[in-house]
C-alpha cells in the first residue's frame, strides 16, 4: 500500500489512530451527559438532547478539542472528569509493532493531534508512548485545528518536512482533506479507530483497519 522508500516523515494522529477513539467516544456520548445531568438535576437522556446541539456547533473548531472550553461552558472539571475513567484509554491493535519499527528506521516520526495539552498529557502517561516520537504538536500551540487549511503551512514552518515525501495517517476525512490541499504526498485512513464499532467504509483514500497492513516494506 506504502512505497516506504519515498517516505522520510510520518505523522500521526493520536486519537482513533493510535489510540481507541472509544475512550472519547464514551465520554462525551456517556459520560459527560451523565455528570451534566447530575448537576442539572435532569434526566440523561434530557441531557444528552441538551448537550448534542451544543457539541456539533464547535465540530471543526479548536473549540471542540479545549478542555478549558467546555469546562467553562458546562461549568465541569472535564479534564477530572477524563481522569476519572482513564482505564478507557488504549492503544488500538499492533500500533505498538508498528510504532517500533518505525523507530528502528531513518523516519521522522511524528505525533500530530487536535487532542488539548491536558488530554494529550493524561493519555502519554497510560500509554507511555511518548519515546516513540521525535516531536509532539497539539493544535493547540499552533492555535488552529488540523481541519483548517492554515495549520498545515504553520506546522511545516514549525517541525519542517518535504511534503512529497511524507505520510500523514488519521482517522479525520475532514483532516485528510485539509492535509491533501496542503499537498502531502501520501495520506492514509484508519477504518477502524472505535474498537467497539464497525468499519467505517472509506473510499477517498487508502484506508487500514490495523497496522499490520502498512508493515510490508517498513
Amino acid at each position: 500500500m506504502i512505497d516506504w522508500t519515498n517516505i522520510d516523515t510520518v505523522l500521526l494522529d493520536m486519537d482513533g489512530t493510535l489510540l481507541d477513539l472509544n475512550f472519547d467516544n464514551h465520554f462525551w456520548k456517556e459520560f459527560v451527559p451523565l455528570k451534566f445531568a447530575e448537576q442539572q438535576g435532569i434526566s440523561v437522556d434530557l441531557a444528552k438532547q441538551q448537550l448534542q446541539p451544543r457539541f456539533k456547533s464547535m465540530e471543526g473548531k479548536l473549540e471542540w478539542y479545549c478542555l478549558d472550553y467546555w469546562s467553562n461552558s458546562l461549568q465541569l472539571d472535564i479534564a477530572g472528569l477524563k481522569a476519572e475513567i482513564a482505564g478507557l484509554i488504549a492503544v488500538l491493535p499492533h500500533v505498538m509493532e508498528f510504532l517500533e519499527k518505525l523507530r528502528q528506521s531513518p523516519r521522522k516520526v511524528l505525533l500530530v493531534t487536535n487532542a488539548h495539552q491536558d488530554s494529550l498529557g493524561l493519555k502519554m502517561e497510560k500509554t507511555c508512548l511518548q519515546p516513540f516520537f521525535d516531536a509532539i504538536v497539539s493544535s493547540h500551540d499552533l492555535g488552529l485545528p488540523k481541519e483548517h487549511p492554515e495549520f498545515w503551512p504553520l506546522l511545516q514552518q514549525q517541525i519542517g518536512f518535504t511534503k512529497q515525501n511524507t505520510l500523514m495517517i488519521d482517522d479525520s476525512l475532514a483532516v485528510l482533506n485539509a492535509a491533501n490541499e496542503f499537498g502531502i504526498g501520501y495520506l492514509c485512513a484508519v477504518s477502524k479507530p472505535d474498537s467497539k464499532l464497525p468499519d467505517r467504509q472509506i473510499a477517498e483514500y487508502p484506508a487500514i483497519a490495523d497496522f499490520r497492513e502498512l508493515m510490508s516494506g517498513l
